[in-house]
């Protein structure tokens, strides 16, 4: 009897299964450059795209949409084009484009909208670095674009804890997320988180991403912005943190001094 061979580890179909919701960001990032412009966007440029899996759902949306994905790791990118491209029509794929480069050095072709999700920009952590990001962003909207930058706070966002959740997929089938947060440094304001999965068959894959950000605050981002030459910025935030939270947001000048949270803050050129 011949054994069955182990089906190899692949951390991206993981993380896909246990952080994104990529349809439901792609579509309600259109509908806030609707609500900030009263227009309709139809280029966006995904940076720090990983798999790019929100550019995916993007050019799906509408036939005139496109997107670019910026990625400076070639792995996710080569994932992106093993198991979403072959998946998308030819006329839908063709309006995608992934560049292995880094976002600081991309300006070019100008779009409606820019994102950096999953706080990806925390890893510029002199103020600085991440004005040069935001310049470089500026530099690529048309004009009236909007920018979009997520970003986590609250006392639980830097406790020392670990955050476990049992999930399934078709690929994975049950499996275990956690998301540890290492450590987190008051002076700097610098942290250090990690992803550990458990797989079906009970193995532990620890480690399979690794975070090194600086926690900035959301009046610095929005001050960075205006520096970087953003006319003009605002928040959405969530509308109740109450237990779960609702996962519904409002453009607010006010929040409620939640125990962790996640916002959205937008800059327009």
């Amino acid at each position: 009897m011949v054994a069955k061979k182990k089906k190899s580890f692949d951390k991206y179909i993981y993380y896909e299964n246990s952080v994104q919701s990529p349809e439901h960001h792609a579509e309600w990032f259109g509908r806030i450059f609707h609500e900030v412009t009263d227009r309709t966007a139809h280029s966006w440029r995904e940076d720090f795209c990983g798999t790019a899996a929100m550019s995916v759902e993007w050019v799906k949306l509408h036939p005139k949409n496109t997107a670019i994905g910026i990625d400076l790791d070639p792995e996710p990118l080569e994932y992106h084009t093993r198991n979403h491209l072959p998946k998308l029509k030819p006329e839908v794929r063709k309006r995608i484009q992934l560049l292995n480069k880094n976002v600081l050095d991309v300006h070019q072709p100008k779009v409606d909208l820019i994102t950096a999700c999953n706080f990806s920009y925390c890893i510029f952590k002199e103020r600085a670095l991440l004005i040069r990001y935001l310049k470089g962003v500026c530099r690529s909207l048309k004009k009236g674009g909007i920018a979009i930058l997520d970003l986590a706070g609250g006392p639980g966002m830097i406790a020392p804890m670990r955050e476990r959740k049992t999930l399934r997929s078709k690929e994975t089938g049950k499996f275990k997320y956690v998301w540890h947060q290492r450590s987190f440094d008051p002076i700097t304001h610098n942290a250090q988180y990690s992803i550990h999965f458990q797989l079906s068959d009970g193995e532990w894959k620890k480690d399979a991403f690794t975070y090194d950000w600086r926690l900035w605050t959301i009046p610095e981002v929005r001050e960075c912005m205006k520096e970087a030459g953003f006319k003009n910025t605002c928040v959405y935030w969530e509308t109740s943190h109450k237990g779960e939270g609702t996962g519904e947001y409002i453009r607010t000048e006010s929040g409620d001094n939640a125990f962790a949270w996640v916002a959205y803050i937008v800059g327009q050129i």
